[in-house]
């Protein structure tokens, strides 16, 4: 048996909406599976195992995504300004600052800038040329016909 990957779903009424936030203001590479249902590659990922007792457990929550970033604040302003919402201010833990992202249809997903041993190694982010949010997506045909021009 060989594990390949993970793969994590979003359950929102938005997802169209959820969609476009998470290619254009996440800057996720996405492929389409068909009909326009895009599935996003993720960066590294590790999996925490957490005991089935204390507040976070209590409250509900059995499973959670979590987006990592290298610094909340920065991260938080980027989002920020692509229309993501947060609940309330970072929160200091002793494993890392969290706050949680209101995302499309009300999806709630923790941004964590963790302060303990990585199980992986961080995705160096590419330097992207910014684009408004909606602008289509220069693809190889398009950046091949602009070069002849």
């Amino acid at each position: 048996m060989a594990i390949i990957g993970t793969h994590m779903l979003l359950y929102t009424p938005q997802p169209d909406a959820l969609r476009v936030m998470l290619r254009d203001v996440f800057r996720l590479k996405a492929v389409d599976a068909g009909g326009g249902w895009l599935i996003f590659g993720l960066p590294p990922a590790e999996l925490g195992v957490h005991p089935a007792e204390g507040p976070t457990h209590e409250s509900g929550v059995h499973h959670q995504v979590t987006f990592m970033c290298d610094n909340i604040g920065k991260t938080m302003a980027q989002l920020g300004a692509g229309g993501v919402q947060f609940e309330g201010q970072p929160m200091t833990e002793s494993y890392g600052i969290t706050v949680t992202m209101v995302l499309p249809g009300g999806v709630k997903v923790m941004l964590y800038e963790p302060r303990h041993a990585m199980a992986i190694t961080p995705a160096k982010p590419k330097a992207q040329k910014r684009r408004a949010p909606g602008a289509p997506r220069r693809t190889r045909k398009t950046r091949s016909r602009a070069r002849r021009k």
